[in-house]
Order: C-alpha cells, then structure tokens, then sequence
C-alpha cells in the first residue's frame, strides 16, 4: 500500500473523528456509545457456553478472547477519560492495540460479561456527568486502527498513534464496539457452519 493510501485513510478517520466526536455535544456521544454498548451486549447475549471459547477461523480470537479484549482495553480507557475530563494527560503510553489479559481462557464468561457491563456503565456514567460545552487542551494518546485493502485482495491494518480530546477520544469506543460486535458475529456464524 503506498504512502499516499496511507495518508488518505488517515485523514479520513481524523476527519470522522474530528465531526462525529470532537464537534459534537457530549449528550450525543453518550448515546451514541450507549447504543453502540446495547448492540454489542446483545449480540453477546446470544453467545452460548459452548461457543465462547469455540476458534472456528484459524488464527482469529475465540468470542472469549474479543470479551476479554474489550474489557483489558475499555477498563484502562475510563482511567484515561477520567484524566481528560479532569484536564489532565494521561500518564504513561497508549493502551495497546490487541491487548488481552494473561490467561483470557481461563476468565470465566459469565464473570467477564459482567466485569465488561460494569465498565461499560462506569462510562456511560462519566460521560453522562461531562458537560456538553466542557473544554480542555488535555490529549490522550490512542492506538488507531484502520482496515485497509491489502496487496493480493486480503486486509491491511494500519496502525498509528493519534492525540484526541475527551469527545474524539470517546466516540472511538463506539467504534471500537461495533467493530468487536461485527467480528463476534462472523464467529458464531463460522462456528454455526462448521
């Protein structure tokens, strides 16, 4: 993928990130990550015991291992938004980008939906407390991810470090959501076909 790609798909996700988040009032970027979370939760809610640990597509997470992700990277990322609504940056580097615990197989389901449910409401929480006009300088550093079409017809990602306000910043996990949901749902379809 050339460097122009590259730059294009880059400001394209600045630009979606810059109207759809930063832009916006904060009452808006609650629902949209409260309904972003509701689609997530119920598409999860569909899941059974037997398909949570189930790998149906060599190489890919197990719907345990996406939970866990989401969890090992959201539960870090209400540290960081308390930080910018606070006016701070936060400290230390970006949470990484396919972070997982260090034994997500052995989390057990029902305990990592409800730990993953309380972190989603510790954030809606925090976002339904800032004020829709609240404005900082504060940053936070933040792993973007990007699919792009790669060489041969597959998928490329391309990853970069972006600083975004708390509006930017928090609208990434509406996104951040959906995706997960979309691949969970590609799971339990592969596993329903094998």
């Amino acid at each position: 993928m050339t460097t122009d790609v590259h730059a294009e798909l880059k400001a394209k996700a600045r630009d979606y990130l810059h109207t759809r988040g930063t832009r916006v009032p904060g009452r808006v970027i609650h629902e949209r990550v409260a309904a972003a979370f509701a689609a997530l939760d119920e598409t999860l809610d569909t899941v059974t015991a037997a398909q949570v640990s189930a790998r149906p597509l060599p190489g890919e997470w197990t719907v345990g291992e996406v939970v866990d992700h989401l969890l090992e990277t959201h539960r870090p990322g209400l540290d960081e938004l308390r930080c910018l609504l606070a006016g701070q940056r936060p400290p230390g580097e970006a949470i990484p980008a396919s972070l997982l615990s260090k034994a997500p197989a052995l989390r057990p389901w029902p305990w990592l939906r409800r730990e993953l449910r309380r972190v989603h409401d510790d954030i809606l929480d925090l976002l339904a407390g800032a004020p829709d006009d609240f404005e900082t300088s504060a940053r936070a550093p933040l792993v973007m991810v990007v699919n792009a079409p790669g060489a041969g017809g597959g998928i490329e990602q391309i990853h970069w470090l972006e600083d975004l306000d708390w509006k930017a910043y928090s609208i990434t996990w509406r996104l951040h959501a959906l995706d997960h949901r979309n691949q969970v749902q590609k799971i339990l379809a592969a596993v329903k076909a094998a």
